[in-house]
């Protein structure tokens, strides 16, 4: 793995990474950005081989021909040791995600979610994760805890975990079976087999399959396939619901944003962390009227 950085203005920036988001397939594993100082932001851009570092090179020099690139190997490293060894916990509202190691140090009255670091998505420390924890908080204290929950691209199953030990009946899908597997433990570890169940399986599959009736479904993947599934998530909320959506970059959130509400949707809350988005949206129990012609 190699990858490539470049410092510059925001405007340029943004530009270099949406360049990226509008190609699919993208030679580039994974792009992120944010600000490194007032004023100065850094490109990341991942690639797999130097094949796709020339491929992402010459969309970069097209985009911006006078931004200085660098190009280095991505260094091995234990990460998930490292990350048990320094992750802290996480607090979000009343929930504290953390490994043993940390959790017995959460304060009264807190809901724990035992989650260790491992190859699954979903620690709580990551800006998308977070905001989703903070919009569960949000709805139960208004008094609308949701009662069944679908959670899609699942990961660690902290989400699915949060909403069930607030009493909903959760499901979990992720496509990756070793994160379906760990989250599987996870599921274990907290005690809420009777409540949550994992799938490994194409979330979109499984909710084109379900009758509408989930009112929290929690979607924290990435824009396109955000955009691909608002169908078939639409069509799984029962009336009156509520979908969580993250994995979004701040200038990702307008096209996400319209795949939704052009369904029927409205967006209800959102929040930003780290330069990442969260979108609340609900379906109305009500379809809107519609004025008659000549009325």
């Amino acid at each position: 793995m190699l990858i490539l950085t470049a410092l510059g203005p925001l405007a340029v920036i943004r530009a270099c990474a949406d360049a990226f988001d509008r190609l699919d397939p993208s030679p580039a594993e994974a792009v992120s950005w944010f600000e490194e100082d007032v004023g100065r932001f850094r490109l990341e851009v991942y690639a797999a081989t130097e094949e796709h570092v020339d491929a992402c090179l010459a969309l970069l020099g097209a985009e911006a021909p006078d931004l200085h690139l660098n190009v280095a190997p991505v260094e091995d490293a234990n990460w998930v040791a490292m990350a048990l060894d320094g992750l802290p916990p996480v607090q979000a509202g009343r929930f504290v995600v953390a490994g043993a190691h940390a959790l017995a140090r959460a304060p009264r009255g807190a809901t724990r979610i035992w989650i260790e670091a491992s190859e699954a998505f979903g620690t709580g420390h990551h800006g998308t994760t977070m905001g989703c924890l903070l919009a569960l908080d949000a709805l139960a204290k208004r008094g609308r805890r949701p009662r069944r929950v679908l959670d899609v691209g699942a990961g660690s199953g902290v989400l699915a975990i949060a909403a069930a030990k607030l009493g909903a009946v959760a499901l979990g899908v992720e496509i990756d079976a070793r994160a379906a597997e760990i989250g599987r433990e996870n599921i274990k570890n907290n005690r809420v087999s009777r409540s949550v169940r994992m799938l490994t399986a194409d979330g979109a599959r499984v909710a084109r399959a379900a009758p509408a009736g989930y009112d929290l479904i929690f979607a924290n993947i990435l824009m396109r396939p955000l955009i691909h599934m608002a169908p078939a998530l639409t069509a799984a909320l029962a009336p009156g619901g509520r979908i969580v959506l993250s994995g979004l970059l701040v200038g990702q959130v307008p096209l996400v944003r319209q795949a939704y509400e052009n369904r029927g949707l409205v967006m209800t809350s959102r929040r930003r962390r780290h330069g990442w988005a969260t979108l609340v949206l609900t379906r109305p129990r009500r379809p809107a009227r519609t004025s008659s012609a000549g009325a």
